[in-house]
């Protein structure tokens, strides 16, 4: 017979317990625990025992004071974010903490005041504050470029707000790319035509032809023309470009594990192609590549007067 587990109940006469039990409720929800999480848990807690617990443990430094949409909330306080936070009152740590919970992505001022419910001229000081400290940092969003985004003063901004490699002070670098565009396409075009005057069969040529995401990264750092360092995922970036464009062709193969240049036991390769013949005029008109073919008509949302695309073909 399965042994049956009888949950021990807080004895509530003795402070110390309530307290352990509000603290063991604390590492159940790491997020943070509610008034009404402690009640359910306790049913039995006069109301005044449950206060003076929970102020002891915040007077401790044991407890963070939280707020949300839907009231107060308790945490377990982090014993580093402790040490960096002493000497400030309820509300910086707050504020710390919210920022902190952004994580490298970050978070505007407008979301900081929507999570803590202070006034925006007391964040705004508090955000002075923490940055002489160099506790936290603003970081513009290629996102938004008029706005800022907060995050700890140690942590590396995330590519969703720096752009990554193909921006530089929030404008993107087309020229930068362009010459990678050109770059990855010589070196994929370079070692097809070493397959083609291998002269051996159709089928070796074809497949000696295809180079890994591995190779051409490791070609473009070589060349030196890169002031930024660029990851495998900058490379196949530029690669499905190249896909897009209709010069370059994917296939994925399988790969043991371990394998340089393989994720989850697949491996990504490319080879530069030619086209057969080239595109008729018709299919180089905007119209010819416009997903949007169907629904364009005179007097629609999407017609061909209104159309910039167009425009800014005809405008030879």
């Amino acid at each position: 017979m399965a042994e049956v587990k009888v949950k021990k109940e807080a004895n509530l006469s003795d402070p110390a317990e309530v307290e352990n039990r509000i603290k063991e409720l604390c590492h159940q929800f790491p997020q943070g625990i509610t008034d009404q999480v402690i009640q359910n848990d306790l049913p039995h807690l006069e109301p005044q025992q449950r206060a003076m617990a929970i102020n002891k443990l915040l007077s401790l430094g044991q407890l963070d004071l939280l707020r949300n949409s839907s009231g107060l909330l308790y945490r377990l306080k982090d014993s580093q974010s402790t040490s960096k936070m002493k000497g400030s009152d309820n509300q910086e740590k707050l504020v710390y903490q919210i920022i902190e919970d952004a994580g490298n992505k970050g978070i505007w001022s407008r979301d900081i005041r929507f999570k803590s419910n202070l006034p925006l001229t007391e964040i705004n000081k508090i955000l002075k504050n923490l940055e002489s400290k160099k506790l936290i940092k603003a970081v513009k969003s290629v996102a938004a470029s008029k706005k800022k985004v907060y995050m700890l003063y140690n942590l590396q901004p995330d590519r969703s707000v720096t752009g990554g490699a193909w921006y530089s002070d929030q404008d993107f670098e087309s020229e930068f790319v362009e010459v990678l565009n050109q770059q990855c396409f010589k070196f994929l075009q370079s070692k097809a035509e070493a397959a083609r005057d291998s002269k051996q069969s159709p089928m070796v040529q074809r497949n000696s032809s295809f180079a890994t995401s591995h190779e051409v990264w490791k070609y473009i750092c070589e060349l030196g023309i890169s002031k930024v360092d660029l990851s495998m995922d900058d490379i196949e970036t530029i690669l499905n470009t190249l896909i897009y464009d209709g010069k370059v062709e994917m296939t994925v193969i399988a790969a043991k594990e371990g394998t340089v240049g393989s994720v989850d036991g697949q491996m990504k390769l490319y080879r530069g192609v030619n086209a057969v013949i080239q595109p008729t005029g018709l299919v180089k008109t905007p119209c010819g590549l416009c997903p949007v073919f169907e629904d364009c008509h005179e007097g629609g949302e999407i017609s061909p007067s209104s159309c910039i695309y167009m425009t800014e073909w005809l405008d030879f």
